[in-house]
């Protein structure tokens, strides 16, 4: 598979330029989003793509959100040529180590799901894994199985081919109830996932954009309608297995 990465980035100025450097032994192709971030950080996301020829710079002019920005970055690298995707944060939560892992795995199973999922040490904040286990309940339930380990982590590999089908067919989340809403909705598709564990930090003033004013609400709506969206395959099930006996 051609794989590249696809980094999302909103005013991460402090934080972005660790990332891509220790990409950049890798060679791989490396999509900047830029979301709309203010002058400083724009500043540092033009030095790094004149700095870097593997690096493409792509930019909204306001802030559209996560969700958003992962799409335009998908669509840029499938438009490169590219088949598949390492997503990582920009705020130095993963470890850039890592994303020779996530190639390994998305080139011994071409076309999978590869799914971060999280090794927390002692930085993360409770309320955050209490509302992570609450999503994977969810999910798990809009599955009908266990098979999305954690669907909220935001370092995993992207098959680009079925990911803009469902983009093409579907209306998705624009801000973080995006990302658990693909992983559903591929699981749906039929796309085999692929679970990996991998090492997730909270570093000392780190910048999260995650709002439980706004977030909240979006994944609960979320939640929801996949919630409703698995009712007929439900039945579909019960159908196949009925007439199998």
């Amino acid at each position: 598979m051609r794989l590249g990465v696809v980094i999302p980035c909103y005013d991460h100025g402090r934080t972005v330029a660790a990332v891509v450097e220790a990409l950049a032994p890798s060679a791989l192709p490396c999509l900047l989003v830029d979301d709309g971030s203010a002058a400083e950080t724009r500043a540092v996301l033009d030095a790094l793509a004149a700095r870097h020829a593997s690096v493409t710079l792509l930019r909204h002019a306001t802030n559209r959100g996560k969700g958003a920005s992962l799409k335009t970055g998908y669509r840029a690298a499938a438009a490169q040529g590219l088949e598949g995707v390492i997503q990582l944060d920009a705020d130095g939560q993963h470890d850039p180590a890592d994303v020779k892992r996530f190639v390994d795995a998305m080139q011994a199973h071409p076309g999978a799901l590869v799914l971060g999922v999280p090794v927390f040490d002692a930085s993360v904040p409770r309320a955050r894994l209490y509302a992570r286990q609450l999503s994977r309940g969810l999910v798990w339930l809009a599955c009908l199985s266990r098979v999305v380990p954690d669907p909220l982590c935001g370092f995993r590999g992207i098959p680009l081919a079925p990911t803009l089908r469902v983009l093409a067919g579907v209306a998705t989340g624009e801000r973080m109830e995006f990302e658990p809403e693909l992983a559903v909705r591929l699981v749906w598709e039929g796309v085999p996932v692929v679970a990996l564990p991998t090492r997730v930090v909270y570093p000392p003033g780190g910048l999260s954009h995650f709002s439980l004013a706004r977030d909240y609400p979006l994944l609960a709506s979320l939640y929801v309608r996949l919630a409703l969206g698995m009712l007929p395959r439900a039945a579909a099930l019960r159908r196949r297995a009925r007439a199998a006996r």
